[in-house]
């Protein structure tokens, strides 16, 4: 079995009840990748990972990981880890006994078992904190601890469910951080799931786009980020300027406009807000919103394409609610989206 196959999953149909939830799935994840399953919340990525966990029977199709059918395999014999986003520690236990635990339950003692552990609390930095319960913990040595005792089970795969929600900005980024670290130093293949798009891009090798359960595009995070392929990925990914085009025209709630130079072959066309040029062009708006971030300026247009987002560095000069501006959506500089809905 090839790498690009370590995990596959074919033809996944799964369903609550009646209701399908996803249809006919084909994804496959190489041995030590680093995924993230994208989407807004009812898109089928937990539904997708608990398939994987074994802890929701398939309707049909199959999992297969390292060369053997997953698909009928209890949850307990699959070599899979779960880390959840509500850590699920017990509290009553210590640190190491948190760590501990499911080691136990396999028949591990004495000093196998303390290395095992001391060696899992020093992957994730939190040996000096043994003795300690989790209620004296911070959130992120909470899901640290979570994550050590999901990894001294030594897992084929590792599946965490929104692992960073329950953090502050600044822990966030620290558990990115060791993600990424303990992903790469012990070559666990790693799934996760998030709504949130900065944290895909920021940790992942290959991001999954999930809409209405069914994948909408599988790409690197700069894939992602610089060409959707649809308008669903680029509104989810930051483009707020999306157009389907019609004849070579933008279609807008203004009727068809002609584009300043040569219209591209694509479905719709996607501006980021920086991506829009302010002061010059063949369109013209007035400011109804303007906010400073930063480093940059963003306006709220008002226009005859209907609403549109500018941002320009904060270094210019600021332009008053109420100005009138030229402004232009260059071609060149659009994502050319393949499926617009």
């Amino acid at each position: 079995m090839s790498d690009a196959s370590y995990l596959s999953l074919e033809k996944l149909t799964l369903a609550y009840g009646d209701t399908v939830a996803v249809a006919d799935l084909d994804l496959d994840i190489r041995k030590g990748e680093l995924i993230a399953l994208l989407g807004p919340s009812g898109c089928g990525k937990t539904t997708t990972m608990r398939a994987i966990a074994g802890l929701l029977p398939v309707k049909s199709g199959h999992v297969r990981l390292d060369g053997a059918d997953m698909t009928w395999v209890p949850a307990n014999k699959r070599a899979v880890g779960l880390v959840f986003q509500s850590y699920a520690l017990f509290p009553h236990l210590s640190v190491y006994e948190n760590v501990a635990f499911g080691l136990k339950l396999k028949g591990m003692r004495g000093a196998d078992l303390d290395a095992k552990v001391q060696a899992g609390l020093k992957s994730v930095g939190l040996s000096s904190f043994a003795n300690r319960k989790p209620a004296e913990l911070s959130g992120g040595q909470q899901q640290r601890v979570a994550l050590a005792r999901s990894m001294v089970m030594e897992p084929k795969v590792l599946l965490l469910d929104e692992p960073l929600s329950n953090l502050d900005a600044r822990l966030r980024l620290e558990m990115r951080t060791e993600l990424q670290r303990v992903q790469k130093e012990t070559g666990v293949t790693m799934i996760f799931v998030t709504h949130d798009q900065a944290e895909a891009l920021a940790l992942a090798d290959r991001i999954v786009v999930m809409k209405g359960g069914a994948i909408e595009q599988i790409g690197s995070p700069e894939d992602i980020y610089n060409r959707p392929v649809s308008s669903f990925v680029a509104d989810f990914v930051g483009f707020e300027n999306i157009f389907p085009l019609e004849g070579g025209r933008l279609r807008t709630s203004g009727g068809l406009i002609e584009l300043s130079g040569e219209a591209p072959s694509a479905a719709g066309l996607a501006w980021r807000p920086r991506m829009v040029t302010l002061g010059t062009g063949p369109f013209r708006g007035t400011v109804r919103g303007t906010s400073f971030a930063g480093d940059s300026r963003e306006y709220l247009l008002d226009t005859s394409l209907g609403p549109i987002k500018a941002e320009v560095e904060a270094g210019l000069s600021a332009h008053p609610l109420g100005a009138d501006l030229l402004f232009d959506l260059p071609a060149e500089k659009a994502a050319l989206l393949s499926k617009f809905s």
